[in-house]
C-alpha cells in the first residue's frame, strides 16, 4: 500500500545533533513520507517521519524491527534514532539486485524466520498496518484468529462497508466461518506481517534485509501469500522458502485466500478501486 505524502524534512526528524545537507524523497507509504538524508558526519540515513502519524507510531514499527532481527535472525537496517515523529535508519544498497541468487537467499532467510514458533497466535500489543489498527489480540486457535482479526475486523471499516454489497460481506462472514475446512491446521510463527517486494532491500554485498514489518505470531502461509499475490517476486522465493519449509498439499491452492486480508486492508484504506474489489469477489466465488 502506497500513497503520496507531502510532509517535509524538518531537522526534529532527524537524529540529535545531526545536520542534513541534502536529501531525496523515498517511495512511502500511507502513512508517512520518506527520505534519503546525507548528514553533515558522513552517515547516509533514511529518515521516515510525519507529523501527522499516530503517537508511538515509529517505535511500534522499531520494536517490529527489532523483534525481527533478535527473535526471528532475519536481517534488518540499524535503528539509529526512534523519535516521536520519525524513525532513521542506516541507509543500505538503493538498487535491488533481481538475482536468483538474492531472491534464494530472501526466501530461505523468511523460512528461518517461520522457524520461531509460539503456541498462541497474536502478539502482546495491537499494532498498525498502514493508518489502521492491527488487531494482535492472543488466541490459541489460528483459524478464529484469523477470522476475526484478519478478515471480519475489516468488515466494520467504513470504506468497506461502502465498498460493498450487503450480500458480499454476509458472504466474508460465512467464509470466515468455514476457514478450518479450507485451509491446512498449521502453527503461529514469528511473521513479518506486511511482507511483499517493495519490504525486501539489499545491503552492500547484495544480501536481503527487510524493512517495514507489522509483526505477530501467526500463520507462516500469510506472509507467503503476500509475496504472491502482490507480484514481481520470482519462482526463485518460493523455491528456496519451500525447499525449507515443505508445504502441506497444493500450496499454491490457498494463496489467494490467504491474502484476503492484505487485499481488504487496501480497500478500508482508499475505498472501492475496482481491482481489489474484483480479487475478493473472486475469492468469495472460488471458496464459497
Amino acid at each position: 500500500m502506497q500513497a503520496d505524502k507531502t510532509d517535509e524534512l524538518t531537522p526534529d526528524l532527524l537524529p540529535p545533533s545531526s545536520q542534513a545537507l541534502r536529501s531525496e524523497p523515498l517511495t512511502g507509504g500511507v502513512a508517512h513520507t520518506a527520505w534519503r538524508v546525507a548528514l553533515a558526519d558522513g552517515r547516509e540515513v533514511v529518515v521516515k517521519g510525519g507529523h501527522s502519524v499516530a503517537e508511538g507510531f515509529f517505535g511500534q514499527e522499531a520494536e517490529s524491527l527489532e523483534a525481527l532481527r533478535d527473535i526471528g535472525g532475519l536481517p534488518t537496517p540499524q535503528i539509529l534514532h526512534v523519535g516521536p515523529h520519525s524513525l532513521v535508519l542506516e541507509a543500505l544498497n538503493s538498487e535491488l539486485p533481481d538475482t536468483p541468487q538474492f531472491w534464494e537467499a530472501a526466501g530461505r532467510a523468511v523460512a528461518a524466520l517461520h522457524g520461531h514458533g509460539s503456541d498462541r497466535h497474536g502478539w502482546h500489543h495491537d499494532g498498525m498496518l498502514g493508518l489502521l489498527p492491527q488487531e494482535n489480540a492472543w488466541d490459541e486457535d489460528g483459524f478464529r484468529f484469523f477470522a476475526e482479526h484478519r478478515i471480519l475486523r475489516y468488515l466494520r471499516e467504513p470504506k468497506v462497508e461502502a465498498a460493498f454489497e450487503t450480500a458480499d460481506l454476509r458472504a466474508l462472514e460465512r467464509l470466515a466461518e468455514r476457514l478450518p475446512s479450507l485451509l491446512p491446521e498449521a502453527p503461529a510463527v514469528l511473521v513479518h506481517g506486511d511482507l511483499w517486494r517493495a519490504n525486501i532491500i539489499a545491503d552492500f554485498d547484495d544480501l536481503p534485509v527487510f524493512i517495514d514489518p507489522a509483526v505477530y505470531y501467526g500463520w507462516a502461509e500469510i506472509d507467503v501469500s503476500m509475496m504472491y499475490c502482490t507480484g514481481g517476486v520470482p519462482e526463485e522465493f518460493f523455491a528456496a522458502y519451500y525447499e525449507v519449509r515443505p508445504p502441506v498439499g497444493d500450496w499454491r491452492e490457498r494463496m489467494t485466500l490467504l491474502n484476503l486480508r492484505e487485499w481488504l486492508c487496501v480497500v478500508a484504506h482508499f475505498g472501492a478501486e475496482e481491482r481489489y474489489v474484483r480479487l475478493i469477489r473472486e475469492v468469495l466465488k472460488r471458496f464459497s
